[in-house]
């Protein structure tokens, strides 16, 4: 087990590193961030102090070199639109968009494992056919447009909910159910597959022929092996939770990292932008970590891989 996990740590830097140099190389090449961050009424003193501030009067493999440096100090240098640590800028909006994220996550698995549950059980029924229509409608509308239709009906028409802001529990209802969307549907149509799949193995069979009531070989046959299909989803769809929380962050006005990205990258603020996208991707990395391991000890057989 823990040969295991050691040899999925060895994955994680390697990854870090090559999102590092992307970054680094995509905001260089997309344009000077001196000439957009600074106004028609700069000095050339301006430029010059940005430019050595940034160290952009380096060569470009001497640049990356120093931010690999940096980055080992968890610097990312000075904010150009805030007055601070970048990295203490973005830090200070991650616990919004963890608690935005993992409430949407908690919600897309719940619903998305009980919805499944239902559509299985009561195959080509009534129910079945229900929520299966509403999860695949769900999985064919953007996020971003259904996040507006929530704001217009519960926010202005009902006046329910508010339409944006951070604080209160409140607060959280909307932009938590939108991001769930973004992953519920699939969660429902795995489910659903998983155990219909199941039920014809040898192993449920053998439970059902002993007496065992249906109930019981649901929970305890049926289930614990559709864990397995619900958590490599999982791990494989972090990313697109971590994408969605971007849009989510936007329409919200949800002060959490992806909103600050978005604010960053308009600016050219450099800095926010690398510690953000490294932030992000450092918490998708040890999610899927994360996952891995559940997997592991859920299913013995990944050990002996």
């Amino acid at each position: 087990m823990a040969l295991y996990i050691l040899r999925r740590l060895a994955f994680v830097p390697f990854t870090l590193l090559l999102v590092a140099f992307a970054v680094f190389i995509v905001l260089r090449l997309t344009g000077n961030p001196v000439d957009i961050f600074l106004d028609i009424n700069r000095t050339p003193e301006q430029v010059e102090e940005l430019t050595r501030r940034l160290h952009l009067d380096q060569p470009l493999p001497v640049q990356f070199l120093i931010f690999l440096r940096d980055l080992l100090h968890g610097d990312f240098g000075e904010s150009l639109q805030f007055s601070g640590s970048a990295a203490l800028v973005v830090w200070q909006r991650a616990g919004a968009t963890l608690q935005l994220a993992g409430t949407a996550l908690a919600l897309a698995v719940a619903l998305g494992v009980l919805g499944g549950i239902v559509c299985a059980v009561w195959r080509d029924r009534a129910a079945d056919a229900l929520v299966s229509s509403i999860a695949i409608a769900g999985q064919s509308m953007p996020s971003f447009w259904l996040g507006m239709l929530l704001i217009e009906f519960f926010a202005l028409q009902m006046r329910w909910l508010p339409t944006s802001g951070y604080g209160e529990p409140k607060h959280l209802v909307l932009p938590a159910i939108t991001l769930a969307t973004i992953l519920l549907p699939n969660f429902v149509l795995i489910t659903r597959t998983a155990i219909i799949e199941l039920a014809n193995e040898q192993f449920v069979v053998t439970g059902r022929s002993k007496g065992l009531s249906r109930s019981r070989v649901l929970l305890t046959h049926i289930l614990p092996n559709a864990v397995n299909p619900v958590l490599s989803f999982l791990g494989i769809q972090l990313g697109h939770l971590m994408a969605g929380s971007i849009v989510t962050e936007t329409i919200f006005a949800w002060p959490g990292v992806g909103r600050l990205l978005i604010t960053s990258i308009s600016h050219r603020d450099v800095p926010v932008v690398e510690a953000a996208v490294f932030l992000i991707a450092t918490i998708i990395a040890l999610s899927n970590l994360l996952v891995d391991v559940l997997q592991m000890l859920i299913d013995p057989r990944i050990r002996r891989a």
